[in-house]
C-alpha cells in the first residue's frame, strides 16, 4: 500500500455542518477520521495530501445511536472527528474535493 493511499485510509471525508463552517472562520478544518487514527498521523495526512501546515490537531469521538430499523433495534457506528487548525496562510477548500 503506498503512502497517499494510507494518507485515504485516515482521512475519511470533511464534515460540512454550521459548527464546522463556524471553525473554518478561525482557520480550522473538520474532517471524519478512522477511528484508529491518532493526531501525527492525522497531522502527516493532511499536509502530504492538502500540502499545507498544520498548527495543531484536536479530535472528538461521537458514540453511535441506537435506532430502530424495521422495529429492530441497531446502533450506528461510533464517528472520529478531527478539527484541524491550520498555520496562518493555509487554507483548504473542502467544497471542491480532491
Amino acid at each position: 500500500m503506498t503512502a497517499t493511499a494510507a494518507h485515504y485510509d485516515v482521512i475519511r471525508k470533511p464534515i460540512i455542518t454550521e459548527k464546522s463552517t463556524m471553525a473554518s472562520e478561525n482557520g480550522a478544518v473538520v474532517f471524519e477520521v478512522a477511528i484508529d487514527a491518532n493526531k501525527p498521523q492525522i497531522k502527516q495526512a493532511v499536509e502530504e495530501l492538502f500540502g499545507v501546515k498544520v498548527k495543531a490537531v484536536n479530535t472528538t469521538i461521537t458514540k453511535g445511536k441506537q435506532k430502530r430499523f424495521r422495529g429492530q433495534l441497531g446502533r450506528r457506528k461510533d464517528v472520529k472527528k478531527a478539527y484541524v487548525t491550520l498555520e496562518e496562510g493555509n487554507t483548504i477548500d473542502v467544497s471542491t474535493g480532491l
